[in-house]
């Protein structure tokens, strides 16, 4: 294991906690510890909290929770193997190798990082020089500032079949450093090895750590076999894994920003110029499987954007074939096509931020792509077509391998079938609508049918058929089954932190006055769970709960409650929690005490929910790359959760107000 837990409470014990927030938060001692402005969200008060003796620090305002190496991730957008990295060598720590044939490894690709970067710097003065004039002519037809040359490193390689080369040499440079590195042509049948890149405008590829690692060269010259060449496959570069502007289109995601694919690397320096700093392209290749992975990392919902022509409507075809099987709850992808005849790189030299803006604003969702395409050009008169039409959506369908994705696909087409092919007035019959042709015009059609009913159903409470939602996560397969013993303890199952969470609202219904947007936002793995925030919302919107009496408050909301049906979900919520030590949940606790224990429960439940997207993020890099790396990564995330688990007992001890004594925690 190269990151074992020793290297890692080694790293903890050499950097305390506040020097690490305190290069992003500006710090105030507070007793023993340390408060700030939360760096995760705006707020005025600070409810930021660092304890260098425990060596964590606790966010109230957002619920996210941990050490030097979760606030790294959390920051800076960095997986857990960088995180670590980085924080060593603020600690002067040296990194473990796992053998001595990986530190020989490690050793060789540092070498070849230390060549590429010498490639970079000679390409780059020789743009600069007079024999960059003709590149530097090219950069200005296209709009590319002397500043933006500067901040993408770009570079020009001289028409000379040797002068990377002999330039290295005279560096002291091997060439079979050269050639490993994909900077030389070589071969059995070629005595002299030779400059790969010549007369060409060069794009450094760089890693997440801003290190060159490939380079693709724009041929200036008409008559040459290829307008673009890339970097060969090298020990530090593989095409399909990497994405050109990759590291600062992460920041930016990371920070907020749309994460926007593009197809060449002029269309990506435009963008980022216009203000799209999350803008990437895939390396002279269709989108990869890998890479589409890369970019799920990322954001949730990458913008794919096509140029407005049949090959870009191709193109975006396949990458929703592509992205079709791999989808889960939550990753999609959303398609912008740009207007006929241009690129982004037009389209931001002719229409500015504000076209680009456009653009986006009107990018569609997978489901429609895949919708559209499938309606092209098709004509349905038949009873037969349509059922082809069907056959094909339900395999398509069928490659989605995420379950829960895959039925609410299959509920969404079908819906969408529907309403195409339903009849006319609702009586017999297929006229009008069965006869549909998509209609002509550029790029995707538009929808048919208008928005797609979320339920996609009849409309009617009970209405029965194909693409019918059930009401919650569990489907009985016969209403005596739905009335069995197993179905009523599954739908029993709430957490104890959510029916305190609950508890809580009913107990002490003033807490909505000025935590209502914040009730509403929170996550709750169970349906009933929502139901019962529902019913409390809606009971509390009533005039006389505004009573300034509190028990009297309480008393209505249960009452409320009643009369709406929730009273076996109430016992429901008794049962689940399995103590009576969280005072502050219970009817009849000091108001700063209810408080406390409030804040406490929402903190833990929202980082027990980023915990659960992180573990699930793990547990996919450990599956894609069984390293060290990211085993030690799904390690220290199951620590964390355990973590949350025994800081929860923490509110066990709020009480003191309300005549308990205090726990010294």
């Amino acid at each position: 294991m190269r990151f074992t837990p020793q290297f890692l409470d080694e790293l903890r014990a050499r950097l305390p906690v506040s020097e690490v927030v305190g290069r992003r938060v500006k710090l105030k001692k507070a007793g023993r510890e340390w408060k700030g402005l939360s760096p995760f969200q705006q707020e005025k008060t600070p409810s930021f909290y660092v304890n260098d003796q425990k060596a964590f620090y606790h966010d109230f305002s957002s619920g996210k929770h941990g050490d030097i190496i979760t606030f790294v991730m959390e920051t800076e957008g960095v997986p857990f193997a960088e995180a670590v990295e980085r924080l060593a060598a603020m600690a002067g720590l040296p990194l473990p190798a796992v053998t001595p044939d990986a530190a020989r490894y490690e050793q060789r690709r540092k070498t070849l990082h230390d060549v590429m970067d010498l490639a970079a710097k000679f390409f780059a003065d020789t743009l600069a020089s007079r024999a960059g004039a003709k590149a530097r002519g090219y950069l200005a037809d296209r709009a590319i500032s002397p500043a933006t040359q500067l901040q993408f490193r770009l570079g020009y390689a001289p028409p000379e079949r040797f002068a990377l080369k002999e330039h290295l040499g005279k560096q002291g440079v091997p060439v079979e450093d050269m050639i490993e590195a994909g900077l030389l042509v070589a071969g059995d049948d070629i005595p002299v090895p030779y400059d790969r890149f010549r007369d060409r405008v060069m794009f450094p590829i760089t890693d997440l750590r801003g290190r060159v690692i490939a380079f693709g060269g724009r041929a200036l010259e008409k008559d040459v076999p290829a307008k673009y060449l890339n970097s060969p496959e090298t020990p530090l570069f593989h095409k399909g894994d990497n994405l050109y502007n990759r590291a600062t289109a992460r920041q930016a995601a990371h920070n907020g920003s749309a994460l926007i694919v593009v197809e060449g690397y002029v269309d990506v320096i435009a963008m980022v110029t216009a203000g799209f700093a999350g803008t990437v392209a895939p390396l002279g290749t269709a989108l990869t499987e890998s890479q589409l992975v890369l970019l799920w990392k990322m954001a949730d919902e990458p913008i794919l954007c096509f140029d407005g022509d049949k090959a870009g409507q191709k193109a975006a075809y396949r990458a929703a074939d592509l992205a079709l099987p791999l989808l889960a709850p939550g990753k999609s992808l959303r398609f912008a096509l740009l207007p006929e005849g241009q690129d982004p790189d037009d389209l931001v030299r002719s229409g500015g931020r504000g076209a680009v803006e456009e653009v986006m604003a009107a990018a569609r969702p997978l489901a429609d792509v895949i919708w559209s395409r499938e309606l092209e050009g098709g004509s349905f008169v038949t009873p037969e077509r349509r059922a082809a039409l069907e056959a094909r959506i339900n395999e398509l369908t069928n490659g989605i391998r995420d379950e829960v994705v895959r039925r609410y696909y299959r509920q969404d087409l079908a819906g969408r079938l529907q309403r195409t092919f339903a009849p006319e007035g609702g009586r017999g019959g297929f006229a009008g609508r069965g006869n549909f042709r998509s209609g002509p015009g550029r790029g995707f059609p538009p929808r048919t049918g208008g928005a797609p009913n979320r339920f996609a159903g009849s409309g009617r409470r009970g209405a029965a058929g194909p693409t019918s939602i059930p009401s919650g996560p569990y489907q009985a397969a016969s209403p005596q089954l739905a009335a069995s013993p197993i179905m009523r303890g599954q739908r029993s199952a709430i957490s104890r932190r959510e029916a305190l969470i609950l508890q809580s609202l009913i107990n002490h219904p003033w807490l909505l006055h000025e935590h209502l947007e914040e009730v509403a936002a929170l996550e709750l793995a169970h349906p009933e769970a929502h139901r019962l925030r529902a019913g409390i919302i809606a009971a509390f919107a009533n005039d006389h709960h505004h009573s300034p009496d509190p028990s009297e408050q309480a008393e209505k909301m249960r009452a409320d409650l009643d009369v709406g049906g929730f009273s076996q979900l109430l016992q429901r919520v008794e049962r689940a929690i399995t103590t009576q030590a969280v005072w502050g949940a219970r009817e009849g606790a000091a108001r700063d005490d209810v408080l406390a224990t409030w804040h406490q429960l929402v903190a833990l439940h929202r980082q027990w929910h980023s915990l659960l997207r992180e573990l699930k993020d793990a547990e996919l890099a450990l599956g894609e790359d069984s390293s060290e790396a990211n085993l030690a990564w799904l390690r220290d995330v199951k620590a964390r959760m355990a973590e949350v688990d025994g800081i929860e007992a923490l509110i066990e001890g709020f009480g003191e107000l309300s005549g308990r004594f205090q726990k010294s925690v």
